[in-house]
């Protein structure tokens, strides 16, 4: 085995994540309650046909489900990664059974307008968007690191083994006894979920600092990512890639009514195709990892959904469209849960779930922004043309991968160092004083210059990527060999919060530069808080000059 406990050896085999109980009886449960959301969505859509004619409304069905994804995700993900997951994850199960309770009482008296329908699944989408980002974080909660990605998979493949029997169940339904018995058994299937999680008692870590206000947390991860290349070029990627491929779910409805001439029983066989693809797209997406780089999977999966799109926008022949969907199935399913995998393991668990809100927001608010762009094109010109340009659109997305590969990132180690400790200061502050200014200087020799500033250009990313601001680096004048590095941070609190955020994939960069600096002793720091002259009773002034309050740690520890 390794000396290091978070890297497994070579001939190490994470366990399957089946054999892990609490993620196998919520996969089991989940697996449920997507069955029953893929009947609601079913009875949603095909409801819409009836009430609007309009193309462009019921392509705006899905927009409506996918919408608050975009919008509450940022939200959603600093809720789960401040608060209890579990509990986050049992509040939503909860609001969307209510909404879809009174969607099917509404449904069932015949009081539903197409707005008034879009509204129930605006909400009902409101639900899925909080509890998104506390699922997928707490998957990592649930198994190892090197589990990770098979736990994921899993999940795709639960949802899509719903996918598969759930259109057509809900067709059989909706042809049987209405839209109205389609929503009521997706409000009955919240139940065995809630249940449970109910149960679920996960063992937390103890905080070391107080929770973040949900508008820091926000914005922490939005610094986070925006400093993160690996995560953007992933987030930015998914964005893409929901953009073009929102048309063939969005538009299924009305290839199953006007392309194929069928009703809702043909518009619960595409979808239930379209499923199954994803099924067997899940099944094989571990042998394509262990053969394809991360680039590669996303490329051959966005082929495949590209000839899907396409092939169903010229046939009229049921059994060919199905064909059809089965590819643009396995397609969609291999790139997103590969695409979801990255961003997993491309974000430390403290940030994570709002790694994964963000991934979301671009995913899913392509896909609601496509979903009413190809509906609006449907409308205009044909169905036909619609998914004839999503196709082209879709192939025209890989470009972005030959210029900037999509990154490697299983062999990160993102966890936190947990070696920074609080230093005694001389000077009483609360948690929140603030702003404080921290200073680190270098003796840094001229020959190793060129090095030094490679590594802190590095360090001045690491720095504002966990809540640094205003960082700048200084040479002085007077002593050629002397550098310093200086930033800022709102408050004391901050201050801690931003050293204990440091990773294992960090250590590197300050081991670089702690080795180039040549001074006898440790680069020296000075933390300093900011007092302006004359603003408070106890501010030290010296006529119009600012003061500052040296609060040094002799040790060197930053």
């Amino acid at each position: 085995m390794t000396d290091n406990p978070s890297q497994p050896s070579e001939d190490y085999r994470p366990p399957g994540p089946f054999s892990i109980p609490i993620f196998r009886m919520v996969w089991i449960a989940s697996l449920g309650s997507n069955l029953g959301g893929l009947i609601q969505s079913v009875g949603a859509s095909w409801m819409m046909t009836s009430l609007a004619s309009s193309p462009a409304m019921v392509a705006l069905v899905q927009s409506s489900t996918t919408l608050p994804i975009m919008l509450l995700s940022l939200w959603a993900g600093a809720v789960a990664d401040n608060l209890d997951r579990r509990l986050v994850m049992l509040w939503a199960q909860i609001f969307m059974l209510a909404v879809s309770a009174a969607l099917a009482i509404f449904a069932w008296y015949g009081l539903l307008t197409p707005w008034l329908l879009l509204t129930f699944t605006f909400l009902i989408g409101c639900g899925t968007a909080l509890n998104g980002p506390a699922w997928q974080a707490s998957v990592g909660d649930m198994v190892p690191r090197p589990a990770l990605p098979g736990a994921v998979a899993l999940n795709a493949m639960g949802f899509n083994i719903a996918r598969s029997a759930g259109p057509a169940i809900g067709g059989a339904i909706v042809a049987a006894a209405g839209a109205a018995a389609a929503f009521l058994v997706n409000a009955i299937s919240y139940i065995g979920l809630i249940v449970v999680l109910a149960r679920w008692r996960p063992t937390r870590p103890a905080r070391a600092l107080p929770r973040e206000n949900l508008g820091a947390a926000m914005n922490a991860g939005i610094r986070y990512v925006a400093m993160s290349p690996n995560l953007r070029n992933i987030i930015s990627r998914a964005g893409l890639f929901g953009l073009a491929s929102s048309a063939v779910p969005a538009l299924m409805p009305l290839v199953a009514r006007d392309l194929v001439t069928g009703g809702p029983l043909s518009y619960g066989a595409l979808l239930g195709s379209f499923g199954v693809g994803a099924v067997i797209g899940a099944l094989n997406s571990r042998a394509l990892r262990e053969r394809f780089s991360t680039e590669w999977i996303v490329r051959l999966a966005t082929v495949v959904i590209s000839a899907g799109a396409a092939i169903a926008a010229i046939s009229t022949w049921l059994p060919l469209t199905l064909a059809a969907l089965l590819l643009a199935g396995a397609g969609w399913v291999v790139a997103l849960s590969t695409l979801n995998v990255s961003v997993q393991m491309a974000a430390p668990r403290w940030v994570v779930a709002r790694a994964v809100a963000l991934y979301q927001m671009s995913a899913f608010g392509g896909m609601a922004a496509g979903s009413w762009i190809f509906g609006e094109i449907a409308e205009l010109h044909s169905i036909t043309m619609a998914l004839l340009l999503a196709a082209l659109l879709q192939l025209v997305g890989m470009v972005p991968g030959f210029l900037k590969p999509l990154p490697e990132v299983h062999d990160l180690n993102l966890d936190l160092l947990n070696l920074w400790s609080e230093p005694e200061i001389a000077v009483s502050i609360e948690p929140r004083s603030g702003p404080i200014v921290v200073t680190i200087e270098y003796r840094i020799a001229e020959q190793v210059i060129v090095e030094f500033l490679t590594a802190m250009n590095e360090r001045r990313r690491i720095r504002v990527r966990d809540g640094a601001r205003h960082w700048t680096l200084m040479r002085d004048l007077g002593e050629a060999d002397l550098w310093v590095e200086r930033y800022h941070v709102a408050t004391w609190l901050d201050y801690l919060r931003h050293n204990q955020r440091r990773t294992h994939a960090d250590a590197d960069n300050f081991a670089i530069i702690r080795e180039l600096h040549s001074g006898p002793d440790a680069p020296r720091v000075h933390r300093m808080i900011e007092r302006q002259t004359g603003s408070l009773p106890f501010a030290l002034t010296a006529g119009s000059r600012e003061i500052s309050i040296p609060l040094t740690d002799p040790s060197g520890s930053r």
